[in-house]
C-alpha cells in the first residue's frame, strides 16, 4: 500500500508539472495582467518595503495595483518567496521596475514555488486526513481517497495553471480537519487559525470548527474541565493571531487598515460571472441599481447565516465526525452561494469536504466535483486552460471509476438518470460555447449560462447536503 501511495503522489506531481507548462493568469495582458502578477507584486512589496507599509497606500505601494488583500501569513509567505527570487534574479522583485515582469526563468521560478507548496504542505496534509479518516471510521479507503484528492482537477487548474497558492490554505485546513477527526482539538485550533490567517476565505469552514469545538467543551460534565478546555483553545487561537498580527497591533488604525484590505466592501457583491445566487438574481434584477454595497453586504451576511446555521446547530447538538464533514460541505456552499465578494475560485473550499465525503456518497460527490470544475471554465478559458480542464475532468472521472470499490447506493437508479441529465446539460453548454459565438448584444451569454447552470446544481447540492445531515447520516456507521 505504501508503494501505491508513493506512486499516486509522484503521478499527481507529474500532472501538476505538465499543467505548469501552460499559460498563467494575465499572460501578456497589460496593464493589470492577472493573479500571477498579483503574487509577484506582493513579493516585490514585501521584500522592498517596511512591514508597516505592506497594507498602506503610498507612492511606493499603489493599492489600486494589486495591493495586498490577504491576511499576514500570505504576506510572510510572499516575503519568503520574494527573497528567494531576489537571490535568483533581483529583477524579479525590483521596486517599481519589475511591474508586469515576465520571462521564462521567472515563470519556472514561480511555478516551482507552487510545486514546493504542493510537496511540503498540500500532499502531506491530504495523506494525513486520509489516514485520519481510515483510523476514525475503521476503514481501508486511504488509497481511494488519496488518489481522488490528488486527481481533483479544480485545485490543479487554479494553482498550477491559473496561478494561486490555494494549496497552502487548503492544506492547513485539511490538517485541521484530520486533527478534529482524530480528537486532537488543540492541533486543529492551531492549524485552522493558520489557514484563516493565510486566506480569509477559510471563513467558509469556520462555523463547523467553532460549533464542533464549542460543543465538545460544552459536553464536559465538570465546569472546571469545560473552562480549562475552552480557555486552552482560546489561548491557542488568540496567541497565534497575536504572533501573526503583531506588527500591526501597536496601532488600532494600522490593524483596521489591514482588516479594511481583507474585507473590501467597495468592490461589490461578486466579480465576473460567479455561480452564486446573487449573480443569478442580477440577471433579472440589477442589484447595484437598487442596493448600495453596504446594504448588500448586510443582506449577504444575513442570508449566509440563515443558510449556514441549521447545519451547524445540528452539529453542535449532535456531534459526530461525519456530521462535521457534512457541516463543512453545507457551510462552504452556503458561503459560496450567499456571501459577499465571492470569486469563482472559492468553490475549492466546498470541493475539499466533498472530496472527503466520497467515502459515503461517491457518485453524488463525483457529480458535484465535475460541476465545480464546470463552473470555473470561463475563467480557465481566459487563461488558455480550457483543453487541459476538459482532459483532466475526463481523466478524473475515469480514475474514479477505476479506483472506486465502494458498495452501490440504494438510490443509484435515480442518481444514474440525474447524472445522465446533468452530463447532457453540461456537455451541451460547453459544446455550444465553443461552436456558437455569443451574440454581439450579449457577449457574456455563455459564461452567464454556465454560472447560472452551476448555481442551480450547487443549490440542489446544498439542499441535499442539509438533508443528509439531518436524516440519512443516522443510517450510516458513525463515530
Amino acid at each position: 500500500m505504501k508503494s501505491e501511495i508513493i506512486a499516486v503522489g509522484f503521478l499527481g506531481l507529474a500532472v501538476r508539472s505538465i499543467i505548469s507548462l501552460y499559460p498563467y493568469s494575465g499572460f501578456n495582458s497589460p496593464p493589470m495582467y492577472g493573479d500571477y502578477e498579483a503574487q509577484r507584486h506582493w513579493q516585490e512589496v514585501t521584500v522592498n518595503l517596511e512591514i508597516g507599509e505592506w497594507y498602506t497606500n503610498s507612492s511606493n505601494n499603489d493599492l489600486m495595483y494589486w495591493g495586498l488583500d490577504y491576511p499576514p501569513l500570505t504576506s510572510y509567505h510572499s516575503l519568503l518567496v520574494g527573497h528567494i527570487g531576489k537571490v535568483m534574479d533581483p529583477c524579479f522583485v525590483e521596486l517599481h521596475k519589475s511591474r508586469g515582469f515576465q520571462s521564462k526563468e521567472h515563470k519556472r521560478f514561480m511555478r516551482s514555488t507552487v510545486m514546493a507548496a504542493d510537496v511540503l504542505i498540500y500532499l502531506p496534509a491530504l495523506l494525513f486526513v486520509c489516514l485520519c479518516i481510515d483510523k476514525t471510521f475503521q476503514s481501508q479507503d486511504k488509497p481511494f481517497l488519496f488518489t481522488i484528492l490528488m486527481a481533483y482537477p479544480g485545485q490543479i487548474l487554479i494553482d498550477n495553471g491559473h496561478f494561486q497558492y490555494n494549496n497552502i490554505s487548503l492544506g492547513l485546513a485539511a490538517t485541521a480537519i484530520g486533527a478534529i477527526l482524530s480528537d486532537r482539538y488543540y492541533k486543529a485550533s492551531f492549524f485552522f487559525t493558520l489557514a484563516l490567517n493565510y486566506k480569509q476565505m477559510e471563513l467558509y469552514h469556520s462555523l463547523p470548527f467553532f460549533a464542533y469545538l464549542l460543543g465538545e467543551c460544552a459536553g464536559e460534565k465538570s465546569t472546571g474541565v469545560f473552562t480549562a478546555r475552552i480557555s486552552q483553545i482560546a489561548t491557542i487561537v488568540l496567541a497565534t493571531f497575536a504572533v501573526l498580527w503583531f506588527p500591526w497591533l501597536g496601532s488600532l488604525q494600522a490593524a483596521l487598515g489591514v482588516l479594511h484590505r481583507l474585507f473590501p466592501v467597495a468592490r461589490g457583491v461578486f466579480e465576473d460571472k460567479v455561480a452564486n445566487v446573487w449573480c443569478g438574481i442580477n440577471v433579472l434584477w440589477k442589484l447595484r441599481k437598487h442596493l448600495q454595497n453596504e446594504q448588500m453586504a448586510l443582506v449577504c451576511v444575513g442570508c449566509t447565516l440563515i443558510a449556514a446555521l441549521p447545519s451547524n446547530i445540528e452539529l453542535f447538538r449532535k456531534r459526530n465526525k461525519l456530521g462535521f464533514l457534512l457541516a463543512l460541505f453545507n457551510t462552504a456552499l452556503a458561503f459560496f452561494l450567499f456571501s459577499f465578494q465571492v470569486h469563482e475560485k472559492t468553490i475549492l473550499l466546498a470541493a475539499l469536504p466533498s472530496l472527503l465525503l466520497m467515502k459515503w456518497w461517491p457518485n453524488e460527490m463525483l457529480l458535484f466535483l465535475k460541476v465545480s470544475v464546470f463552473s470555473i471554465l470561463p475563467l480557465l478559458e481566459k487563461d488558455g486552460l480550457l483543453m487541459p480542464a476538459l482532459v483532466l475532468t475526463m481523466t478524473f472521472e475515469i480514475t474514479f471509476k477505476c479506483v472506486n470499490t465502494t458498495s452501490k447506493l440504494n438510490n443509484e437508479f435515480t442518481l444514474k438518470y440525474i447524472t445522465i441529465l446533468s452530463n447532457i446539460i453540461l456537455t451541451s453548454l460547453v459544446g455550444a460555447s465553443l461552436i456558437i459565438p455569443a451574440p454581439t448584444r450579449y457577449p457574456d451569454l455563455w459564461p452567464l449560462m454556465i454560472s447560472v447552470t452551476s448555481c442551480i446544481h450547487f443549490l440542489l447540492f446544498f439542499l441535499w447536503g442539509n438533508f443528509q445531515h439531518f436524516t440519512c447520516q443516522n443510517n450510516l456507521n458513525l463515530k
